[in-house]
């Protein structure tokens, strides 16, 4: 299926690893995208950096000049408003967003999480695995709606929970499969292969039954 031009905006509050992998796999010419402009809740956050050194637009929204939640969420739309935008990507914005947000952009908000959803959403999620004496891990990526990590799922990667983990092993490994799955979910958005529609994720003009699992197949499109 041929490229749609995709405009991304892309959410940060930190070290921007997943922000890298997209603007990687697009300046290589796997993902037929720009983003158009980076926002960040932190205004420390090494994303910015990353940004700026790739000549993209930053905006810096902190959430504690706004009374509440929904003032945020209204000041990131307003802030938008002056870019299209098909596809925004959460690439560790820690900031839970409102309905306000999330219905401005309907089936159009990507996010990564660091576990095998439904398990473990939430944060602290290496140690938890590691405390569950979990023997899998990985990542998920999904669409975002009001119920905080429990939206359509897309796509998944597993890693193996070794006797020999702590949490910052076991969270490179991870780390590694989430620069894989995220360019692939947004590739996938920005070909009009991806939908997600009242919830329901359509992959090829089908429904999606169930999410996918990352093969070697899967990595092979972004080479």
């Amino acid at each position: 299926m041929q490229d749609d031009f995709c405009s991304i905006a892309v959410l940060v509050s930190g070290g921007g690893s997943n922000l890298q992998s997209i603007l990687d796999h697009i300046q290589q010419g796997h993902i037929n995208a720009n983003i158009a402009c980076v926002i960040s809740s932190n205004p420390n956050a090494y994303s910015l950096v990353r940004a700026k050194q790739a000549n993209i637009p930053t905006h810096v929204i902190e959430h504690t000049r706004y009374a509440s939640r929904e003032a945020f969420d209204q000041e990131l739309v307003r802030t938008l408003e002056v870019y299209n935008i098909k596809l925004i990507v959460l690439a560790g914005f820690m900031r839970v967003l409102s309905n306000t947000f999330i219905t401005a952009y309907p089936g159009r908000i990507l996010n990564i999480h660091p576990s095998l959803l439904p398990k473990f959403p939430g944060l602290h999620t290496h140690q938890r695995v590691l405390e569950a004496n979990e023997t899998e891990h990985g990542c998920s990526v999904h669409f975002v709606t009001a119920n905080l990590d429990q939206g359509p799922l897309v796509i998944q990667a597993k890693v193996p929970v070794k006797t020999t983990d702590n949490t910052e092993r076991l969270a490179a490994r991870v780390l590694e499969k989430e620069h894989i799955i995220y360019p692939l979910a947004v590739k996938w958005f920005s070909q009009n292969k991806l939908i997600c529609l009242d919830n329901a994720i359509y992959f090829d003009n089908e429904p999606l039954s169930t999410h996918i699992i990352l093969t070697t197949k899967h990595e092979i499109e972004l080479q």
